[in-house]
């Protein structure tokens, strides 16, 4: 008798697709505190910097000799305003970390925990683990990214009113505009923290250590920032995914700007499928001990 026969006959109405389903893997990493807190802080960002710009007296209290408009100095004008300064500020660090924190904490707290081995053995196929713990944390990681414009729209509208986009460099963006242009841009964002995101969850796959997956993804994130910051490498610079990270801005144009982004897709998407395909490459053949 077959092995396959034998396990049928032990395991009758057994189906590899319907092991650690989705919803099961969302709960859980739900209840997570790192995940509440993430989502507060966040969701408070937007409160900390309207009470910045009252006891500052406004975004340009403090820009002194320097003429330089920039979108922070317009801040203030609406909600939609308000809601594009808080991407703004966030977009280059803060919104990295959710993304490396979901994506690089999901396999290897696992294994930490050791309780890897113990849902290899349910038995959860590999791939079917991975996918599962893939697609809950780019879930997770796409929650925060439109949680922080939301919350900012809001309170941004309670605090400064609903009106047009005022650009810095002149000319306003429709008011009925705004909200799908802002949603492109945080498209735009998701699409382009995929690179964290396909970092975190490789190395989260290579090591027992969370901490060391998360930090990882990040260190690596700001080492493209310093490349990209190098001018003397030309045009090398734009197979970084760091170099293409603020072009969500040309949504936000009275005419819109589709070549940017389209270039920072084509680069966030290639590494980050060669980096999923390591991922899952890798633990395919891991020795699981954890």
């Amino acid at each position: 008798m077959s092995t396959a026969t034998t396990a049928r006959e032990v395991a009758p109405g057994y189906r590899a697709s319907r092991t650690l389903p989705l919803r099961v893997e969302t709960l859980r990493q739900w209840r997570r505190r790192r995940t509440l807190v993430m989502g507060g802080v966040l969701a408070a960002l937007p409160f900390i910097m309207i009470i910045a710009f009252a006891v500052g007296g406004g975004p340009d209290g403090g820009r002194g000799g320097n003429n330089r408009i920039t979108l922070i100095d317009t801040a203030t004008a609406s909600g939609a305003n308000f809601a594009a300064t808080c991407l703004f500020v966030s977009a280059g660090f803060l919104l990295v970390v959710p993304v490396a924190l979901f994506c690089g904490d999901t396999v290897a707290s696992e294994a930490s925990w050791s309780s890897l081995r113990y849902l290899l053995a349910s038995p959860v196929p590999r791939a079917r683990l991975l996918w599962s713990k893939l697609v809950v944390a780019l879930g997770f990681s796409l929650a925060a990214m439109v949680l922080l414009p939301v919350v900012a729209l809001a309170a941004g509208t309670a605090a400064y009113g609903w009106g047009p986009l005022k650009l810095p460099a002149g000319g306003a963006l429709a008011a009925g505009d705004t909200v799908p242009r802002l949603a492109l841009a945080v498209a735009f964002i998701f699409v382009s923290q995929l690179v964290t995101a396909g970092l975190a969850f490789w190395l989260s796959t290579r090591t027992d250590a969370p901490l060391g997956a998360v930090g990882g993804a990040v260190g690596l994130t700001i080492v493209g920032n310093v490349l990209d910051a190098v001018t003397a490498l030309g045009s090398w610079r734009e197979f970084l995914p760091a170099h293409w990270q603020f072009a969500w801005a040309d949504a936000l144009q009275p005419q819109l700007e589709w070549g940017g982004m389209i270039k920072g897709t084509v680069v966030s998407v290639s590494y980050a499928l060669v980096l999923f395909a390591l991922a899952f490459r890798g633990f395919s053949r891991k020795d699981i001990v954890s």
